[in-house]
């Protein structure tokens, strides 16, 4: 079950066992605290108010409706009202992002892509954003995903193809895979900047493609499953919000 799945999952459930619609900015997913797994969401403090009932009692009931739903493999209440889901196939995740279309590219224009950005985060407009470094977040964010991009083309040319296998992942390359699977409900640039920074910590996917005599491994396949749903993150978030996702920086 991929996040969004989930997501989808916990506002059936929120609707069937407590006859509340809620947006899907309520779920607000995010991976477990403290090292532990799964998903945690604050949604049964949302709903405690619109569904007539204790934020405790929301969750026992959103706990009890999700638990048996395929890929849901353990709910528990912590905290009082907030719920911690463990799912099944991680790796599902970046199945799902592998098979997402690649979203039609936008022509290059830096006043616009500037002007997008700053109204995106809520900052004034100005010439920092035109700088072409690691200071800029519009260009971590631009540059993360052209190292996507180059890396899935370097693959093609050495023949090696994308396996998503989460066991696989070192420290940092599972905090990008967690930042991958979260849906932000607000300030996407800045989450799509998360996304860059986590993406640079990894190496921006480079060892996902093998050196020298090195012939390809699984590491290597997992590691290019990982790159490419990065750059497939990175495009489709730069062009909801109206900005060009270049190839080549």
């Amino acid at each position: 079950m991929t996040p969004a799945q989930l997501s989808d999952a916990v506002l059936r459930t929120a609707r069937d066992g407590l006859g509340v619609v809620a947006g899907d900015d309520w779920v607000a997913l995010r991976r477990a605290p403290h090292g532990r797994t799964g998903w945690a969401t604050p949604i049964a403090l949302r709903l405690a108010g619109p569904a007539g009932r204790p934020a405790a009692e929301v969750a026992r009931v959103l706990r009890d409706g999700l638990l048996g739903l395929p890929g849901v493999r353990a709910v528990e209440v912590t905290g009082g009202a907030f719920l911690t889901i463990a799912v099944d196939d991680e790796g599902g995740l970046l199945a799902d992002l592998l098979a997402r279309p690649r979203p039609a590219p936008l022509p290059e224009d830096p006043a616009r892509d500037a002007a997008r950005w700053a109204e995106a985060t809520g900052t004034a407009p100005g010439p920092g954003l035109l700088v072409q470094r690691d200071t800029n977040p519009l260009f971590r964010v631009r540059y993360a995903h052209a190292r996507a991009r180059a890396v899935t083309h370097g693959a093609r040319a050495l023949g090696v193809t994308p396996a998503p296998d989460a066991t696989a992942y070192a420290p940092a390359e599972r905090a990008l895979l967690t930042l991958l699977g979260e849906r932000p409900p607000a300030r996407p640039a800045r989450w799509l900047d998360r996304v860059a920074r986590a993406s640079a910590a990894t190496g921006h996917g480079h060892a996902a493609l093998p050196a020298g005599d090195e012939k390809p491994s699984a590491v290597h396949r997992a590691r290019l499953a990982l790159a490419q749903a990065t750059g497939t993150v990175l495009a489709d978030g730069l062009r909801q919000l109206g900005i060009s996702a270049p190839d080549h920086m």
